[in-house]
């Protein structure tokens, strides 16, 4: 029997537009113009003889006839979408896509990674490095991994909590310009990511230090640069404590100053909590809690 079916493009556009709640977005997600996506809704509109969006001072919002056209459209392409991951799945089963931060990842999660290989040699692993919180419904990616106040939205397991200190070379303090005290900060320069800008403020608010700006000084797009800029003797880097550990222990970075603070932020493991879980990715977030188990206390 012949399928009676509007065109795809017409109800891909459909789709998208009313799961964005815009022409504009749904365009950027298509990779059309805005003017393609509403020429393919009308269409659209016109092929099924119903109006499936109405124009607001706001937007565009679904009507009644419309919402229940996408619930239906979203769960057939919701269903085409797990059946192609399924088959892809098939074909690499032992690919582990990873998204994670920048610093994390050169230095928390890679030098722990031959650890993961010598257990699970015939798993590969993808890192994918970004700031943005893993979007399973449009990125290929199988764990998230990113630092925040709040967990995330879909499934997810607490890796480790924040706690922040001063780190610099042991070569920075210098009797001229000593750095035992909190307050001797207001002689060095104060290096921080600009992607944690209430770093500073929270440490030296915990540590009753008036006049020193925390928002002063080099600030680095990317923390690891501004980790290696403690190295370099470039100032002092407010640090994540469990990003640290290995230039502690050896030496190349020390903590002046014995305070140590706690924040309200995280850092999370992320999945899709709405299909099965992949072998590799129970293996890999086994793995992963194991090595981060004690980084609290330590």
């Amino acid at each position: 029997m012949h399928r009676k079916l509007p065109p795809l493009n017409a109800l891909r556009a459909f789709e998208s537009a009313a799961r964005n709640a815009s022409f504009t977005r749904a365009a950027q997600e298509l990779f059309v113009t805005q003017g393609a996506v509403s020429r393919h809704v009308a269409g659209l509109e016109k092929w099924l003889g119903a109006k499936l969006f109405r124009r607001t001072q706001r937007g565009i919002e679904l009507t009644a006839k419309g919402a229940t056209y996408f619930r239906i459209l979203k769960g057939a392409f919701d269903q085409v979408e797990f059946g192609t991951r399924q088959l892809q799945e098939q074909g690499g089963a032992n690919l582990l896509r990873l998204k994670l931060p920048p610093t994390f990842a050169i230095r928390w999660l890679v030098p722990r990674l031959a650890r993961f290989h010598a257990q699970f040699p015939d798993i590969d692993v993808q890192i994918i490095t970004s700031h943005d919180r893993a979007d399973f419904d449009r990125e290929d990616v199988d764990v998230g991994i990113h630092s925040d106040y709040t967990p995330p939205t879909s499934g997810y397991r607490r890796l480790f909590g924040e706690l922040l200190t001063p780190v610099c070379s042991p070569r920075l303090p210098t009797r001229a310009r000593p750095l035992k005290a909190a307050g001797d900060l207001r002689h060095h320069a104060l290096l921080c990511s600009i992607n944690r800008p209430r770093d500073w403020p929270a440490w030296l608010e915990a540590a009753k230090v008036k006049g020193i700006d925390g928002n002063s000084g080099l600030k680095f797009d990317n923390a690891a640069l501004a980790y290696q800029a403690a190295v370099d003797e470039l100032g002092v880097m407010i640090a994540q404590r469990v990003l640290v550990e290995d230039d502690l222990a050896s030496g190349r970075l020390i903590e002046p100053i014995a305070l140590r603070v706690p924040t309200q932020g995280a850092y999370y493991l992320a999945y899709a909590a709405d299909r099965p879980k992949a072998p590799r990715v129970t293996a890999f977030e086994d793995w992963l809690m194991r090595e981060a188990a004690g980084a609290d206390s330590a």
